[in-house]
């Protein structure tokens, strides 16, 4: 098993693209880390880990609450000696454009899918660092590499993301430690429930990405989660500072 013995938070990974990268990852060896401020959510991903055989525990918490994150990072820190492996995947949609997207929703989706991706990256780098090795994955999004209609909270944070998986992965690199960034396409999961009701429903949606996405169709979480294992384990050893986007070629039309 490519992961084995190491220890992988996942953030938001009680549904979706997060729980597909937790189970792949604890099939592979690791034991995970489920972050997730949803208890039944993660309690759930970690019951399918240990019903096919793997190794998980739970995290609850908000990880936009500093304190929180500090909290129980510094538990996992402790209580294993190493974390490998940090997938910062918590995020969230705010739909409209300039002059109608809430700017408190401005504000929250800058601080979870900025802020928070920063922050658990800040606490994990100590314990990397001593380590000389380490994985940091940032998911950003298809959204961070090109336009997304009337989504400007939305893309405004996936570019962020970019940019700052490139000068974490520069600085960090003469430790041994990789950091780079998963930018998913169409993946039918609750997550695109903003923009569906943007689009005008699932009828709509469903003819958007057949006119816009070159394979046709959406992609499973499934189809996610192998990226995720490249990018998070050896098999991507001379892998920093770069953006996997795994989007049915939409980006190249």
């Amino acid at each position: 098993m490519i992961l084995a013995d190491r220890v992988a938070i996942v953030t938001g990974a009680g549904s979706g693209i997060g729980r597909a990268g937790a189970l792949i990852m604890a099939q592979e060896g690791a034991h995970l880390v489920i972050a997730d401020r949803n208890r039944d959510g993660a309690d759930e991903t970690v019951g399918q880990i240990k019903a096919a055989g793997g190794s998980a525990e739970s995290l609850v918490l908000d990880v936009t609450d500093d304190r929180a994150m500090e909290a129980g990072i510094t538990t996992i820190g402790e209580k294993y000696g190493r974390i490998d492996i940090l997938h910062n995947h918590a995020g969230a949609q705010v739909a409209g454009d300039l002059e109608h997207v809430a700017v408190e929703g401005f504000d929250r989706s800058w601080s979870l899918n900025v802020r928070s991706h920063f922050m658990a990256a800040r606490l994990v780098m100590p314990i990397m660092r001593r380590a000389r090795k380490g994985v940091i994955l940032n998911t950003s999004s298809s959204s961070g590499v090109l336009y997304d209609r009337e989504m400007i909270a939305y893309t405004t944070t996936k570019h962020a993301v970019i940019a700052m998986t490139r000068q974490m992965a520069g600085d960090y690199a003469k430790f041994g430690i990789r950091v780079n960034a998963l930018c998913p396409g169409w993946v039918d999961t609750p997550f695109n429930d903003p923009f569906i009701a943007q689009m005008g429903g699932r009828s709509a949606i469903e003819a958007y990405v057949a006119e816009k996405v070159p394979l046709g169709r959406w992609a499973e979480v499934s189809e996610i989660a192998e990226p995720i294992l490249f990018l998070v384990s050896d098999r991507s050893s001379y892998m920093t500072g770069q953006i996997l986007v795994v989007d049915g070629g939409e980006t190249i039309v």
